[in-house]
């Protein structure tokens, strides 16, 4: 496995087995992202917990529950590492984590127009980052989601999951998932891509395979 993907994976998983030692709530209260500016969230989380800069990029490598890591590792496994092989480790890293920071933009701006108030965690803007990686620089390559279970070009798993997550967080019912935060890492991701092909005012100092 190539080593930023393994870092990614091994740095998740010791943070949830931190997190379930935690029995004080200090990684959640201080390493999650809370929305700022909001007196509304529920006593069992303190009042409101201060936002701070630094959430926007820690707040990836907490998670909800097993199934949550699991299925976010999963996809950082089937993706990303044709796309850390295909781009090189250091602007795999970079790509990864710009993501994860644009999908806590993405989520704190859902939120501060009137979103559920609280705390945000998981890679999962990351890996969908990189799911839209994947399917600009592989199109065609097969590949089988987890849900629909149906092989399909790459570029088309990149369009039925971006519909899939638009349609859940504008008409879905609360069902505790970032669909926002999604859609802000396959965002952030096609932005970092149109920059490093130099389609953006901001020229990247060399053009690789992008």
């Amino acid at each position: 496995m190539p080593p930023a993907t393994r870092t990614l994976l091994i740095l998740c998983g010791l943070m949830f087995g931190l997190q379930l030692l935690d029995s004080s709530g200090w990684l959640v209260l201080n390493l999650a992202l809370w929305p700022p500016l909001d007196d509304s969230l529920p006593v069992a989380f303190g009042g409101a917990p201060p936002f701070r800069p630094w959430q926007l990029l820690t707040y990836g490598f907490l998670h909800g529950g097993t199934g949550h890591l699991l299925v976010n590792g999963l996809g950082l496994w089937m993706f990303g590492r044709d796309l850390e092989q295909f781009w090189g480790s250091w602007p795999y890293l970079r790509f990864v984590l710009v993501a994860v920071v644009g999908a806590g933009v993405a989520q704190l701006t859902v939120a501060t127009l009137g979103g559920v108030p609280y705390p945000t965690v998981g890679i999962s803007g990351g890996v969908f980052g990189v799911l839209l990686g994947f399917g600009m620089m592989f199109p065609n390559r097969i590949v089988m989601p987890l849900f629909p279970p149906i092989p399909m070009p790459a570029r088309w798993a990149v369009l039925v999951f971006a519909g899939l997550e638009l349609a859940l967080g504008v008409f879905g019912s609360g069902d505790g998932v970032a669909h926002f935060a999604h859609l802000g890492g396959l965002a952030s991701g096609w932005l970092m891509i149109q920059y490093w092909r130099g389609r953006l005012p901001w020229k990247p100092q060399r053009i690789l395979r992008y």
